[in-house]
């Protein structure tokens, strides 16, 4: 478990804040410039940080009371920043074995062809980083840190370089690190879908605090948290199960809670388990179904909650799954929408989109 309490200052900017590390993975969330990838940083030991401590697993990585400052070398945290930072001049294969032939035999956790196969990139070895792929060259860096046994895992908007289409190239293999090593992870971004791909715990930070930490559903019906995330385009993330396909209509029907959804033609295989994505703003309420429309995706649900945020509101939905929609004023009024009553949500097959596949 990672605990941590401290202060920091660099120049105008200060950081002030707890973080505790409870869950098998937790993201950090927040805009640019908030301070994430400094917390980072200071957690791995190449800032130091004014006041307070750091452990891990009971461990002291720093205690500004006790003057105990570990070297980065001694802490055991790998760190994956956004540009992987390879080493030019090194193959793909002398890239991941730096870290790794450091180790003593008796302190390597992972084989290096337990991590060729667990990140697919055997065929590499001989490649140098500039002959890779963005999405090749994070998976190297993150192969090249996993064989450097590190204790905790902390990764540093790792997609932030990367098209979508990358993105969804790697997600999967950041899931199979995390399912298979069971590798304590904090993975910091400001795409919120990202984070929910991989847990539903978080921290929020802004303006270098942590607002909130907890299980998004609880983190995200506080104020401010709520304001963040919707300015940084807040999405609905949820966990499904490939159906069937019908390829002359372009559509792949798939299934969370005995509900079906109708979405865009997938290459998925019936039966697989998928995580599609909403914006918040993307979701419509009716309070009956809609006949003779487009739109036909129609689910039942239950208001949870309503929260107003300047000229809009955001509506918590229960539909099996508690679900964000964003609606306007006029619509709240004209629909004298309420908590507790019964509605239904629609939601435009070309709406979602899918969270690692290709």
């Amino acid at each position: 478990m990672l605990d941590l309490d401290l202060e920091l200052q660099q120049g105008s900017f200060a950081l002030q804040g707890r973080l505790t590390l409870e869950s098998p993975v937790m993201g950090l969330f927040g805009p640019s410039g908030c301070g994430k990838s400094t917390l980072l940083r200071a957690i791995a030991g190449l800032i130091k940080p004014r006041a307070g401590q750091i452990t891990l697993d009971g461990d002291i990585l720093f205690d500004a009371r006790r003057r105990i400052d570990r070297p980065p070398h001694h802490r055991r945290v790998g760190l994956v920043f956004q540009d992987s930072q390879l080493f030019p001049h090194l193959s793909v294969e002398h890239n991941l074995l730096y870290g790794f032939n450091l180790l003593p035999p008796a302190e390597r956790r992972f084989t290096l062809a337990h991590i060729l196969d667990l990140l697919d990139i055997g065929h590499l070895l001989q490649r140098r980083p500039r002959h890779l792929s963005g999405g090749e060259r994070q998976r190297v860096a993150l192969g090249r840190t996993l064989l450097a046994a590190p204790r905790l895992l902390l990764l540093d908007e790792p997609l932030a370089a990367l098209d979508e289409g990358r993105k969804q190239q790697i997600l999967p293999f950041l899931r199979r690190v995390q399912d298979e090593l069971r590798l304590p992870m904090l993975y910091v971004s400001h795409a919120i879908n990202e984070i929910l791909y991989l847990t539903s715990h978080l921290a929020v930070m802004e303006h270098g605090q942590i607002l909130a930490q907890g299980a998004f559903a609880d983190v995200i019906r506080q104020d401010r948290t709520l304001n963040l995330a919707r300015s940084l385009g807040l999405e609905n993330v949820l966990r499904t199960t490939v159906l069937r396909h019908e390829p002359e209509a372009g559509c792949t029907t798939v299934c969370y809670d005995h509900h079906e959804l109708h979405l865009p033609l997938s290459a998925l295989p019936p039966g697989a388990e998928t995580w599609i994505a909403l914006r918040a703003a993307d979701v419509a309420l009716a309070l009956r179904p809609v006949p003779d429309i487009t739109i036909q995706n129609q689910i039942p649900g239950r208001i949870l909650g309503l929260r107003r945020i300047a000229d809009r509101v955001l509506a918590e939905v229960d539909i099996g799954v508690p679900i964000l929609a964003e609606i306007t004023l006029k619509a709240l009024r004209d629909l004298h929408l309420t908590e507790g009553d019964a509605v239904y949500c629609l939601f435009k097959a070309r709406a979602w989109h899918y969270l690692g596949a290709d």
